[in-house]
């Protein structure tokens, strides 16, 4: 894979129902994908659907060096029920130094487990389904919730610099970008309640609702 654009490239490893799910969304939001799996008939059901596939042992390091995994800076472990096989991988991702790892955990011992071993995010699938990932992994927002499919959600991201410095009733952020900044954290601080007389500051969390598509261009600012 061409390396043009590396933010924009994300390498899934398991593409059981989780990580086609979030393969699938990445790829129709833009990014190229390189998803791979050890099973050959999954990659080749799938191989039509996104950017590049490739069956691999993913637990051996040569393997994925020969795919360039190695050269990637976001990568995703969605491997399933084979615990071993999914710390074992999430560990060479590491020891390639891939800055941003996202790896799914079947339990909350699992996920303390990968994140021991250097997982950046841990992903529990009853909490955080594959499209709400992806938005997380492609985008600037730091948590992302879809309250319903493609119309409302609500995202926590870093300020923006244009609203720094100003109450928010100034801003106009809501006639602008169609969104509602409904709370705002400090740094060193714990959340709280955002009005029109809040004045935003470099460094500050906020927390905006609004439709799918203006939460995320909203931020995109940042």
């Amino acid at each position: 894979m061409a390396r043009n654009d590396a933010a924009n490239q994300i390498v899934v490893i398991g593409l059981g129902r989780f990580g086609s799910s979030l393969a699938g969304e990445l790829v129709r939001r833009g990014s190229e994908v390189l998803a791979i799996d050890s099973r050959p008939t999954v990659v080749q059901r799938l191989a039509d659907e996104l950017t590049h596939t490739a069956v691999a042992d993913t637990t051996d390091p040569e393997s994925l060096r020969q795919l360039g995994v190695h050269q990637f800076t976001r990568a995703v472990v969605a491997i399933g029920t084979d615990l071993e096989a999914s710390i074992l991988t999430t560990s060479l991702l590491v020891d390639f130094g891939i800055p941003n790892i996202w790896a799914k955990a079947t339990s909350r011992q699992h996920g303390r487990i990968l994140e021991r071993v250097g997982a950046h995010h841990v992903v529990l699938p009853e909490h955080e389904m594959g499209k709400a990932t992806a938005h997380l992994v492609i985008g600037r927002m730091l948590d992302y919730i879809e309250l319903e499919e493609d119309h409302y959600a609500l995202a926590k991201t870093l300020a923006p610099t244009e609203a720094l410095g100003r109450p928010l009733g100034e801003t106009r952020v809501r006639s602008k970008y169609g969104v509602t900044v409904v709370a705002i954290k400090r740094p060193g601080q714990s959340f709280t309640y955002a009005t029109a007389e809040t004045v935003v500051r470099e460094g500050d969390i906020l927390v905006v609702a609004g439709s799918s598509d203006q939460v995320e261009r909203f931020a995109e600012l940042t």
